[in-house]
């Protein structure tokens, strides 16, 4: 593992200032311990305004801020503290071994986004008979899924809060996200809140005011956000897409 961020004293490192897997506490090779970015955690501080998780699909991401989630008693599905269903109980062991250092602030809202279960938070919504208003005045089962994702943050995350969101990319479009980016620098620049967030969006990650940590066969490192492997594939993609194609798929033709 390389060096990683320092959290800076001026900022009161909002909530959460670190998250920690002591060696000790690991209890075996099993899942999730058996995953290197998760055995070799150790302890990961974690940016006042955004810390961004990225990696290839396997290597950890969603199962760290699935923890860290379940950790501040968010539902683990998705939603809130207060808003608490189950439909399939999938989330690992790591939470009981995971530990995290608390800021000098508490936040007052909080909210788990995560791009599977938002079909399953929209309908427990309804089922309790949560009235739309807090979510823009339109039930989210009658929007697209991308609008949905949206909606949650522009009406749902209501600031001083922490809002752990996991490939929110999914649900959106690339002007969608830069609404996204948009969003969460007002949330963390102007409303004291601060976001963890497994992305494999380049546009995403381009939010400034943040840690971006790498998970790999290694371990985790922190890395630029020119140095991602996302960065670097959807700028040699988008600039030698015909080149790209050619090596991809050789001489076949689709006439």
């Amino acid at each position: 593992m390389g060096q990683l961020f320092v959290e800076p004293d001026m900022y009161g490192s909002r909530y959460i200032r670190s998250v920690e897997l002591p060696a000790e506490q690991i209890p075996d090779r099993r899942y999730p311990f058996n995953i290197p970015a998760i055995r070799h955690l150790g302890r990961l501080p974690l940016h006042p305004r955004a810390t961004f998780f990225v990696g290839e699909n396997g290597t950890g991401k969603s199962t760290l801020t699935e923890a860290i989630a379940a950790l501040v008693d968010l539902n683990p599905e998705g939603g809130s503290k207060h808003h608490r269903f189950e439909t399939r109980a999938s989330e690992s062991r790591l939470k009981d071994y995971l530990r995290i250092q608390r800021g000098i602030m508490r936040e007052t809202d909080g909210f788990f986004l995560r791009a599977e279960g938002m079909y399953n938070v929209a309908t427990s919504l309804e089922e309790l008979g949560i009235s739309p208003s807090s979510y823009g005045g339109v039930p989210l089962h009658s929007r697209s899924h991308g609008e949905a994702f949206l909606a949650v943050a522009i009406h749902r995350f209501r600031g001083n809060g922490l809002y752990v969101m996991d490939e929110p990319e999914s649900a959106l479009s690339p002007r969608r996200q830069i609404e996204m980016v948009k969003r969460i620098h007002l949330l963390a620049e102007t409303k004291n809140s601060q976001f963890i967030i497994a992305t494999h969006s380049p546009i995403l990650l381009s939010y400034p005011q943040s840690v971006i940590y790498q998970f790999d066969n290694d371990g985790i490192s922190e890395v630029e956000y020119d140095e991602t492997e996302i960065f670097r594939t959807m700028r040699d993609f988008t600039s030698s897409a015909d080149i790209f194609l050619h090596h991809l798929l050789g001489d076949l033709s689709f006439d």
